[in-house]
């Protein structure tokens, strides 16, 4: 996810420097239309309101052209660099030089974001997004349905309900068109209008039949990257518990993963539900796992063939029985945080395989003010696993029900302790 730091923000003036080490991901598509929910169809992200994380685990070596995690070439960034100076002196776009560069290195996880787009990325970081308050997701004929609507939203106050389809956003039919390129529009990508409050969007809509047309107005909306709850004791579903569900590591969500953990019911377990998460900034995952460890190693990671390691404060509580939920949706820092939890013997991991992605990317300035991000290096969880292409495999494997099995599993845990 473009623009925040590995531990903390910072910026360079100069061009080409290095603005900020980062864990990010697919956001391009997301923040826009802003939900942090799941797909409830296969534990994946609505590609609206995805912020995906770059991690992974092996050593990078120099610079230009070097070998990452499995043999594959890192994208030499000069060249990206080089590219896109020599495009604006041409009077050509940068940000398209650079991202042909980009595109033949063959790192899927490299991008390259205009200015706007970073901007926007970097707010979504914030945990703040300029959009409509919808998510959405194919239906798999090629339809595009409302996943759902954030309340209080402009989609909200106009009538809009999940399942309503969407059928054309400024007048572009999206059948047959991906998610990303249905929030995008959403987003104002098409008119240059991208990030911009107040920005009209119209989209028409069907449901049960009916059709009809609503114009929106983009608007600043907030998330919130973790919802706590408690769940009461009951003879089937399990013991009381303090259920953490954590969709985004955005700004802040550390601190208040901690400040959940604390006020949790003392000798109730906690379950940390980091299904669907899709990963964000690594700084708020250390934070999150210093909530349940007393210091120590939470994962190492290579940048350009240097080892560094990411410790846990101590204080932490130790104690409580603690569970994570994990699946396929579950990315990048999430996947730093579930993997440092289970290393550690700290907790047990539910659920299915996760996302497996675990590199580290580093974004620099170009010329025209656009942003390559670009692969630089790995990590590891403590005990040397590499998750990039693997992910972090569960202690026990459940494909369905899984919030029941873990309240079980809680069960014993409380009872053992």
């Amino acid at each position: 996810m473009p623009g925040p730091s590995m531990f903390s923000p910072r910026r360079r003036g100069r061009r080409g420097a290095a603005l900020t080490l980062v864990f990010a991901g697919v956001l391009a598509t997301g923040a826009a239309a802003g939900s942090w929910g799941a797909d409830a169809q296969g534990g994946r992200k609505p590609a609206e309101a995805r912020l995906a994380a770059r991690t992974a685990a092996r050593p990078a070596a120099g610079p230009g052209g070097a070998a990452g995690a499995r043999g594959e070439r890192l994208v030499d960034r000069g060249a990206v660099e080089a590219a896109a100076e020599q495009a604006e002196q041409d009077g050509k776009s940068g940000a398209e030089a650079a991202a042909e560069v980009v595109g033949r290195g063959g790192d899927r996880w490299s991008s390259v974001y205009s200015a706007r787009e970073y901007e926007g990325f970097e707010r979504a970081l914030d945990g703040a997004y300029v959009g409509v308050g919808l998510s959405a997701r194919s239906t798999g004929d090629g339809r595009t349905e409302v996943d759902g609507v954030r309340p209080g939203g402009p989609a909200d106050r106009a009538g809009i309900r999940a399942g309503d389809e969407l059928r054309t956003v400024d007048g572009v039919p999206t059948a047959g068109l991906p998610v990303t390129e249905v929030i995008a529009r959403l987003r104002g990508d098409s008119t240059g209008e991208q990030g911009t409050a107040g920005t009209p969007v119209t989209i028409g809509l069907q449901r049960a039949g009916w059709s009809w047309q609503r114009t929106l107005r983009r608007a600043r909306l907030d998330t919130e990257s973790v919802a706590v709850d408690r769940l009461p004791d009951g003879q089937a579903e399990g013991p009381a518990a303090t259920r953490i569900k954590v969709d985004s590591f955005t700004r802040g969500t550390g601190e208040r993963i901690r400040r959940a953990a604390r006020a949790a019911a003392r000798g109730e377990g906690i379950l940390l539900d980091l299904r669907g998460n899709s990963g964000g900034l690594v700084d708020e995952a250390v934070t999150a796992a210093s909530a349940f460890l007393d210091g120590g190693l939470v994962a190492t990671y290579d940048v350009r063939g240097g080892q560094r390691t990411l410790e846990a404060r101590p204080g932490g509580d130790t104690g409580a029985p603690l569970v994570v939920l994990v699946d396929g949706g579950t990315m990048s820092a999430g996947e730093l945080l579930a993997g440092a939890l289970q290393d550690r013997g700290r907790a047990v991991v539910v659920g299915t395989p996760t996302f497996g992605k675990g590199s580290v990317q580093l974004p620099s300035r170009l010329a025209d003010g656009s942003v390559a991000e670009l692969t630089v290096g790995h990590y590891r969880t403590p005990s040397g696993r590499s998750v990039d292409g693997r992910g972090i495999a569960p202690d026990l494997v459940v494909r369905s029900d899984a919030e029941r099995r873990a309240r079980t599993v809680l069960s014993g845990l409380r009872g053992g302790s």
